[in-house]
């Protein structure tokens, strides 16, 4: 199926727990939206914090998001400052107010958030909270919510124990992979050699498979969560 996500109007907003999620999972569609004049929003989730980061890693993975997202034409990016690695020790609704205020705030008509399946936790309570900010007895809300898939994340899920990533929408990225690629790359500090999930290889292997799923040189693939036409 080729998506129908890009064929909307309005911003979109995209939710990455942390960030480099947004880009791997996301890049190349993102980069078709920019392209095509789409404001597009990054929500980083969290944000490292001492001790269990220092200050010179906290500052490098900022500026390393802020060179990644202007590549790739992003309208704005949003750190709401949870802490990396503990939201499950967090009350759970504040993340709720903090997704509700932002999606109110600007009003998405596409949201693409993290797979509920995902190991992280961070990655599945970002999912629940974007539900939560999502729902629509709201005056507005997100008309469409599809989930990607986070390499290191994604793939390491228990089969038939937590919910698979079986992509239903497909976005053709074939002529802006290498954008994505390059944004990636731009994430030095989480970049890995191959064979690792996170090497620019890998990203490649899975841009291709994903084509190869709908006849495409590259694609990304989400699964639809909710669709309102």
């Amino acid at each position: 199926m080729i998506s129908n996500l890009l064929s909307s109007d309005g911003p979109a907003l995209v939710i990455a727990p942390h960030p480099d999620d947004e880009v791997l999972g996301a890049g190349g569609t993102i980069a078709r939206m920019t392209e095509g004049g789409r404001a597009i929003h990054v929500a980083i989730v969290t944000r490292g914090q001492p001790p269990r980061f220092d200050a010179a890693q906290i500052a490098r993975v900022q500026a390393e998001a802020a060179a990644a997202h202007a590549h790739l034409g992003i309208t704005e990016s949003h750190w709401l400052d949870f802490p990396a690695a503990e939201l499950s020790e967090h009350p759970h609704s504040a993340l709720n107010a903090g997704l509700g205020a932002l999606v109110r705030n600007l009003s998405p008509s596409l949201i693409l958030a993290p797979h509920p399946g995902d190991i992280h936790l961070d990655h599945q309570l970002s999912f629940l909270s974007t539900l939560v900010a999502s729902r629509p007895h709201q005056a507005s809300y997100p008309a469409t919510i599809a989930v990607y898939e986070t390499l290191s994340e994604t793939n390491w899920n228990a089969p038939y124990l937590t919910p698979p990533f079986t992509p239903n929408v497909f976005v053709d990225i074939s002529a802006t992979l290498e954008r994505k690629l390059a944004a990636f790359q731009l994430f030095a500090s989480q970049v890995r050699p191959a064979p690792h999930e996170r090497s620019v290889e890998a990203l490649r292997a899975l841009a291709t498979l994903r084509g190869a799923t709908v006849h495409r040189p590259a694609a990304e693939g989400f699964v639809l969560v909710r669709s309102v036409c």
